[in-house]
C-alpha cells in the first residue's frame, strides 16, 4: 500500500483531491542557490525552510509541503561562482502564477515559507499582485520561518544578528537535517568589516544589500558571515524546532488576524 506523504509531489492526483475536501493549506519553500562559505551546501536556503514546513505537517496533518522554489533572488552574490538566480520580475512573476495555480486547484491559504531573507520584498510584493485574480477565500502570503521566533531564540540563532549567512545557525541545521551537506574540515569564521554609524538603522542592510548586485561579495573573502565552526547537530535540532513553532504560531496568528482585524 502507498504510504502517505506531506510532501505534494509524492501524492498522486486523487490523493490531493481528496486532501483537499477536508483540508486547504499548503507550504512552497522558498530558498536560493548559492554560495554558502566554503563548507555549506549551495542549496541550504531551500533545505532550510523544506525541513521546518515538513516538520508543521507531519505535526499537525493539515497542509502539505510543496516542491520549493531553488532559484530566487541571489543578485548580492554576483562575483561567486555558485549564483544562479532569476531577475526580480521573472522571480516575481514565477510567484504570481505559483498562487494563481495552486489557487485554482482548491487551495485556500498558500503560504510561501521563505528561507532567504532577500526574497522578502518581493515576496510579498508577488502576493499582492496575485491577490485580486485568486479565488474568493483564497490567500497567499509569505513568512520567513524565523519571523515568529522568540527574541531570545533569534539571538541565538543568529548570535545576537551577528552570524545571519553560512554561519553557526545555518550549518547547525544543516547537520540536524543531513550531515553529508557541510564539510566541516573547511568550516571558517568571517564577519563583514561593517563601520560604526550613526544611526545603526536596519535601512543600512536594505539600501547596501538589496539595492547593489555583487555587495556581498565585494565586502566578504569566503562568503561565510558569522562563525561556523560553532556549529552542531544538536544545536541545530534545538532551531529546527523553534523554526517550526515559529511557523505554527505565524499561522495561528495570520487566522486570527484575518477573523478579527477586518471591519468592512
Amino acid at each position: 500500500m502507498k504510504p502517505k506523504s506531506v510532501f505534494l509531489a509524492e501524492n498522486t492526483n486523487p490523493e490531493i483531491e481528496e486532501f483537499l475536501k477536508s483540508h486547504h493549506t499548503v507550504y512552497i519553500p522558498v530558498g536560493a542557490t548559492e554560495q554558502h562559505g566554503p563548507h555549506s551546501a549551495v542549496g541550504t536556503d531551500v533545505f532550510l525552510p523544506q525541513e521546518i514546513a515538513r516538520r508543521v505537517c507531519e505535526k499537525l496533518g493539515n497542509a502539505l509541503v510543496a516542491p520549493a522554489l531553488p532559484y530566487t533572488l541571489s543578485y548580492p552574490h554576483r562575483g561567486f561562482t555558485s549564483e544562479f538566480s532569476l531577475s526580480i520580475e521573472t522571480f516575481m512573476a514565477v510567484v504570481r502564477d505559483l498562487a494563481l495555480s495552486f489557487g485554482k486547484a482548491g487551495f485556500k491559504r498558500i503560504v510561501f515559507l521563505n528561507g532567504h531573507y532577500d526574497n522578502t520584498y518581493a515576496l510579498a510584493y508577488a502576493c499582492a499582485q496575485a491577490a485580486e485574480h485568486l479565488p474568493e477565500g483564497a490567500k497567499a502570503f509569505p513568512f520567513n520561518y524565523w519571523d515568529g521566533l522568540t527574541a531570545e531564540q533569534a539571538a541565538n540563532v543568529s548570535d545576537g544578528g551577528k552570524d545571519m549567512h553560512a554561519g553557526c545557525g545555518e550549518v547547525s541545521m544543516l547537520l540536524a537535517i543531513n550531515p553529508g551537506l557541510v564539510d566541516m574540515a573547511l568550516a571558517n569564521t568571517e564577519f563583514p568589516n561593517f563601520p560604526e554609524t550613526i544611526t545603526k538603522s536596519p535601512a543600512l542592510h536594505t539600501a547596501f544589500f538589496f539595492s547593489s548586485p555583487g555587495s556581498v561579495y565585494r565586502m566578504s573573502k569566503t562568503g561565510t558571515w558569522g562563525d561556523a565552526t560553532k556549529a552542531t547537530a544538536a544545536k541545530g535540532e534545538q532551531y529546527l524546532e523553534a523554526g517550526m513553532q515559529s511557523v505554527i504560531n505565524l499561522m495561528l496568528d495570520i487566522e486570527k488576524t484575518f477573523v478579527e482585524l477586518t471591519i468592512r
